[in-house]
C-alpha cells in the first residue's frame, strides 16, 4: 500500500473491498480509518473477525 489514509470496510457490503463505498449507510457499521505512513503490504482483515480491527490476525483459521 502507498501511504495515506484509507477507510476499510467493517460491514462486507462494499463493491470495493477491502474499502469502504459507502454501503453502510442505514446499518450500525462505520468504516475504519487506516493511517498508512509508509509503502508496505497490509494484511488487510477480509472475514471481519479480527481483534485488530482493519488488520488480519488470522482469527480466520479458527472459524
Amino acid at each position: 500500500m502507498e501511504p495515506g489514509t484509507y477507510l476499510w470496510c467493517s460491514c462486507g457490503r462494499s463493491d470495493n473491498q477491502p474499502f469502504c463505498d459507502g454501503s453502510h449507510k442505514g446499518t450500525g457499521f462505520k468504516p475504519e480509518k487506516v493511517m498508512i505512513t509508509e509503502k508496505k503490504i497490509v494484511p488487510w482483515c477480509m472475514c471481519r473477525y479480527s481483534d485488530k480491527g482493519a488488520i488480519c490476525d488470522n482469527k480466520h483459521r479458527e472459524l
